[in-house]
């Protein structure tokens, strides 16, 4: 009688573990990820603003006080880097590696000056860096990335509808580019 409760609960645990791992993977065999959506943008290298209603990806941007912006990046040539200025009552960006692991995230309050100048390198790459540092990185952030792909999301709150303009213009002259030196 032991034998048989033991064998039935082991099968119980083992369907419920599978049914998890079958979850959790799941997104990345079906190609509907957070990464493969923004790339579904087609905007690389630039922040694309998300609307309210879902667009062709099905991102869309939900919290009627923080607006949002998207950007795909690559930095198998070389760093990029991620820049926004403007007056906005509060701002956030996160850095997400291809398989939307979290790499880095910062906020107004954690920025120089409340200004968003940040740098994402490869190892290699922040070493040549840190070698001969260019005085237009004099104040930025650097951030290391071991994958060479991934994703950064920008949001900035309007908490008023007088904010909006203010915080639309903000998203749209934030930059996520290449760096040349």
């Amino acid at each position: 009688m032991r034998s048989v409760l033991f064998a039935f609960i082991l099968g119980l645990v083992g369907a419920a573990l599978l049914h998890i791992i079958i979850v959790l993977v799941l997104p990345q065999f079906t190609g509907r990820d957070a990464y493969t959506r923004v790339l579904g943008l087609l905007e690389m290298d630039s922040f694309f603003s998300l609307t309210s209603t879902p667009g062709p990806t099905g991102l869309s941007n939900d919290d009627p006080y923080l607006r949002t912006a998207v950007c795909s990046f690559s930095i198998t040539d070389g760093p990029a880097r991620f820049l926004a200025r403007g007056a906005v009552p509060f701002w956030s960006l996160a850095v997400f590696d291809s398989a939307s692991n979290e790499v880095f995230s910062m906020n107004d309050h954690t920025a120089v000056n409340g200004r968003l100048d940040l740098v994402v390198a490869t190892p290699i790459q922040l070493v040549e860096l840190r070698k001969a540092p260019p005085d237009a990185l004099a104040q930025s952030i650097m951030v290391e990335m071991k994958e060479e792909d991934g994703y950064a999301v920008l949001r900035a709150m309007a908490p008023l509808d007088s904010f909006d303009d203010q915080v639309r213009n903000f998203l749209a002259e934030s930059s996520c580019e290449p760096f040349r030196r």
